[in-house]
């Protein structure tokens, strides 16, 4: 089965103070680059990155890094908007696996997971560290019609939501899918949860 990975890129990152995605963690690699690189390590070839359409500097480090970067005329309506983009311009696509290029520390074995669930035959795929569920999210190609009507700001939640008894929970030791970065001080905060 083609599944594709989606990476949301198209934020606008108000609470950071600067391009949050820009901004170099500790070993020297943007947020956003790291993200990217994890879903690499499991999605060779199919990374689609959405970005705004000013975001030339992450265009340029998504390409180096080998993803096609999808860039969404209607990002500042919200994550719903970029993620119906980005879905329409996978094409066929037997499922996705979405992530946040804010949450660089997922590790690639969680992402992987996910993927096989939804290779397996999940509809609906999350990993769940110590009950709570986190990101990447698998959808299967049956919710495409929904991914691609989403608006606003409220992304792939309302339907994961409506179809609870179709998830597939995937408990992890992974604490990176609860972690996001929204300010300065989320990068200094402890990676155990």
């Amino acid at each position: 089965m083609n599944v594709v990975a989606i990476l949301l890129a198209a934020g606008s990152a108000t609470r950071f103070g600067s391009d949050k995605l820009l901004h170099s963690l500790p070993h020297q690699v943007p947020i956003a680059v790291q993200a990217a690189r994890h879903l690499k390590a499991v999605f060779a070839q199919d990374v689609l990155v959405v970005i705004r359409p000013e975001a030339a500097a992450l265009s340029a480090l998504f390409r180096k890094e080998g993803c096609r970067v999808v860039v969404c005329d209607a990002a500042a309506q919200g994550m719903g908007a970029s993620l119906a983009c980005a879905v329409r311009a996978a094409g066929e696509a037997g499922g996705f696996v979405i992530a946040l290029a804010d949450m660089p520390f997922i590790r690639w074995s969680t992402i992987a997971a996910v993927r096989d669930a939804l290779a397996a035959g999940a509809s609906l795929a999350a990993p769940y560290f110590h009950a709570r569920r986190g990101h990447p999210v698998g959808i299967g190609a049956k919710f495409r019609g929904e991914l691609e009507a989403l608006k606003g700001d409220e992304g792939a939640r309302s339907i994961i939501s409506a179809n609870e008894s179709s998830l597939r929970k995937i408990p992890v030791g992974d604490p990176g899918i609860l972690r996001d970065i929204d300010t300065p001080g989320d990068l200094s905060r402890p990676l155990v949860v």
